[in-house]
């Protein structure tokens, strides 16, 4: 039998990527980012529209300091916004800088990674906001109809 160089591993290994096998790694990213404050800090950080009712997401990605990002995220707790900012920091999907200022500013932007992500997202954001009232009013539906 050969033997694979690293490179060779890991290619390898991306074919082999299957989210249905319960030890598959692209199944612990499935689940992060699916997580709604990483769906929202994405549309947060990949428009740079004023964030309105209805607003479709359009626009360019920006640049968000972290005050900016609680402000804009409703009902996020400071840990929730950290360890969320922090995990997509490390996946390499939001970039993180500090600015030596009094006090330090710390801003965060979507990488390319993170662009490609949003692009995807984006229509999902667009797609709950959309139909919810259908949703809501199948809810009621089924709710009526089990009770």
């Amino acid at each position: 039998m050969a033997t694979m160089t690293a490179a060779q591993q890991r290619e390898q290994a991306k074919v082999e990527y299957d989210a249905f096998v319960a030890a598959c790694p692209s199944r612990k990213l499935l689940d992060r980012i699916s997580d709604k404050w990483v769906t929202l800090i994405l549309a947060a950080l990949g428009s740079d529209s004023a964030h309105q009712p209805g607003a479709d997401c359009a626009g360019g990605p920006r640049v968000m300091r972290y005050s900016e990002l609680q402000r804009l995220l409703a009902g996020v707790s400071q840990k929730m916004l950290t360890q969320t900012l922090r995990s997509l920091e490390r996946d390499g999907l939001v970039s993180r800088t500090v600015a030596p200022t009094v006090p330090v500013t710390v801003s965060y932007e979507l990488t390319d990674l993170g662009l490609s992500l949003y692009e995807m997202m984006r229509g999902l954001k667009a797609w709950a906001e959309t139909h919810m009232d259908d949703v809501l009013a199948n809810r009621e539906t089924y709710d009526t109809r089990v009770a």
